[in-house]
């Protein structure tokens, strides 16, 4: 009788071992759940050369940002290679939450008093819902302050406004890539012949060289129906040192300007024939607000 129950009990436990066992198997064989994890840096600052990147700083992060251009290398030895002619443009730019950013600056060029709004619309990501890219919208206004007695050069004249849709892919750890769709509009243009709407496409990317340099390239074609007369395709080349809170940035370019206004649409330089600004960028980012959340 003993050894008909121990056989009616291993009998009656094959099957349940067995199915637990067939359980277990399908259970490893299931893919991991993943949650959608956001791709960061994929550029190191909120400017590329001389336009904006994809990127804002996070939420409470105050950016004060150095834009500076010596004259063109090929004026010679007298004005030392351009280097004794400069332009300037101080900036200020605060992260109001991690998606939206509002800035503020001053050029010497026309004596430019500028305003820009940028939004993190769409952020790319990695896991089990991809976005392929982000997408950061982004709008300006710059006025110049030159003093004139023309009665008619009111303020609503002085302004003009960029748009542009910056749309960026970071591939790998060592690249990015990024497109800038481009509208400028100036309420006041030299004649009738000119268009008071610039439209230009722009192209820039970031090879990573070592954990703390890389190599940039922006490029702005103008469509030639909107192009004004005598501007140039905007090209610029840098090279980027990131060291702790600043990122120090070198670069190349055919415009003395530093605001979309400037660069896109009054570029005069042909980078191939020599006129060609060095400049620099140094940004320095400053948390002045605990982000929500984080505070103590």
């Amino acid at each position: 009788m003993a050894s008909f129950l121990v056989f009616l009990l291993a009998t009656c436990a094959a099957p349940a071992w067995a199915q637990d066992d067939l359980l277990g198997q399908l259970e490893s064989q299931k893919p991991a759940a993943t949650t959608p994890e956001p791709v960061a840096a994929t550029f190191k600052s909120t400017r590329l050369i001389s336009g904006h990147t994809v990127e804002t700083p996070g939420q409470g992060t105050l950016v004060f940002l150095i834009s500076h251009r010596f004259g063109t290398i090929n004026s010679g030895a007298y004005n030392f290679f351009g280097l004794d002619q400069a332009a300037l443009r101080l900036g200020l730019e605060y992260a109001v939450t991690d998606k939206l950013e509002i800035g503020i600056g001053r050029s010497n060029i026309e004596k430019t008093l500028d305003g820009f709004v940028k939004y993190r619309a769409i952020r790319q990501t990695t896991g089990s819902k991809v976005m392929p890219v982000s997408v950061t919208l982004f709008a300006n206004s710059a006025m110049n302050m030159l003093r004139d007695d023309r009665s008619w050069y009111t303020v609503p004249r002085r302004l003009t406004y960029s748009y542009q849709a910056l749309i960026a892919r970071k591939f790998s750890p060592n690249l990015s890539l990024q497109l800038m769709p481009t509208l400028i509009h100036r309420n006041l243009v030299q004649d009738n012949t000119q268009s008071n709407d610039v439209y230009a496409i722009g192209f820039g990317g970031r090879q990573k060289l070592t954990k703390r340099t890389s190599l940039n390239a922006e490029y702005f074609y103008l469509v030639q129906s909107s192009k004004p007369t005598g501007s140039r395709n905007a090209l610029a080349l840098g090279f980027d040192i990131e060291t702790g809170g600043h990122v120090f940035q070198l670069h190349l370019t055919n415009s003395q300007g530093m605001i979309e206004n400037h660069f896109v649409a009054n570029t005069r330089g042909n980078f191939f024939d020599g006129d060609i600004y060095f400049g620099f960028n140094v940004n320095r980012n400053f948390t002045v607000r605990a982000k929500e959340g984080f505070r103590k």
